[in-house]
């Protein structure tokens, strides 16, 4: 974390490891979000989520607080609107305490956030007094054109507040190396305020305090025989890997989906998310549709009712599979086309 974020030991920040970033997400939400699960549901604490999310997260969330959705787009959060929602906020009732995001490569809308949107979302973070919930899983494998964005856990130790000081202790921060090393080895770590993260440790069950030792053991070799130069370079070869299987899809959608479908090109993670352009998208025969080929549709995202999106993950279609998959979606929505029209 020092070597990725530019953190300095001193400043108030600490580790705890776990078995991947979804379970520590668990863990901090369960001590974090109220005292106990039986007030967080009496009271049902809000708490800010980026409106489009990981079909997962949500129930995590829904089950004990109030999920206040935060509008995004193609550069992260907008700053401008949660700013007007925290303005506008009731007098005398709670204002969320914490905000959710996935800031490189969304699952779903694959949005990598700009440091200018981090920058405003920081800020809001220290004026309103709120935490940033830093979920991700997806940062080892940002291919975009530019500098990778500096991360929250970053960027809180650099940006100075108006008087001129750099106040640290708004981020936690949850990493992975599922994505890196493999699907089979899951281990993550959140990073964040000593007092925090030494608090979800006293909490938590010594049965899911850890990862499991054999994990451990093979992370450990591997990172100690690879080093950082090591590591940096296996990270810039997935990531390079992954950039390729996104422009081979993205070839396959525009020969198959032009005109059908919008999208913008993702810069990190393993999806892309598009909005269908046939009439009536959201009345697509949803069975039908599974049969011509696999996707989520873009109701699982935490958006009400039915969606004219859809979200595909290009990380393991070869070539060949890719442009098959997506001419038999062209197919079927170019037939959609004729039977609305008829």
């Amino acid at each position: 974390m020092r070597w990725m974020h530019g953190r300095s030991a001193g400043e108030g920040w600490r580790i705890s490891m776990g078995s991947g970033s979804r379970a520590l997400i668990y863990r901090f939400r369960v001590l974090m979000l109220g005292q106990t699960v039986q007030a967080m549901v009496k009271h049902r604490d809000p708490i800010f989520v980026e409106s489009l999310v990981y079909a997962d997260i949500i129930p995590m969330f829904e089950t004990i607080c109030n999920p206040i959705g935060v509008e995004t787009d193609a550069e992260g959060i907008c700053a401008e609107s949660l700013r007007k929602t925290l303005e506008s906020w009731p007098p005398g009732k709670p204002k969320p305490k914490f905000l959710y995001t996935i800031p490189y490569g969304c699952n779903p809308t694959g949005i990598t956030a700009t440091t200018e949107r981090r920058k405003e979302i920081l800020k809001l973070a220290r004026e309103h007094d709120f935490i940033i919930l830093e979920d991700d899983p997806y940062y080892y494998l940002y291919y975009g054109p530019a500098d990778r964005p500096p991360s929250y856990f970053a960027l809180e130790a650099t940006e100075r507040t108006e008087n001129g000081q750099c106040e640290v202790g708004r981020v936690v921060r949850f990493d992975s190396l599922t994505m890196i090393l493999s699907t089979g080895i899951s281990i993550g770590w959140a990073s964040g305020p000593e007092e925090l993260l030494a608090r979800i440790e006293r909490h938590t069950p010594s049965s899911y305090l850890q990862a499991t030792t054999l994990t451990q053991v093979i992370a450990n070799a591997l990172l100690s025989q690879w080093g950082y130069d090591g590591f940096n370079d296996k990270t810039r070869s997935v990531s390079s890997l992954y950039r390729q299987k996104r422009d081979i899809f993205e070839a396959a959608m525009q020969n198959h989906l032009e005109g059908l479908a919008e999208w913008q090109l993702p810069d990190a993670g393993m999806f892309f998310w598009f909005k269908l352009l046939v009439p009536d998208s959201t009345n697509i025969d949803v069975e039908a549709l599974r049969d011509v080929v696999r996707r989520l549709p873009g109701a699982m995202f935490w958006q009400n009712g039915n969606s004219g999106y859809v979200r595909v993950s290009f990380s393991q279609p070869t070539k060949d599979e890719a442009d098959k998959g997506l001419k038999r979606l062209g197919s079927f929505l170019r037939k959609e086309i004729g039977s609305a029209q008829a």
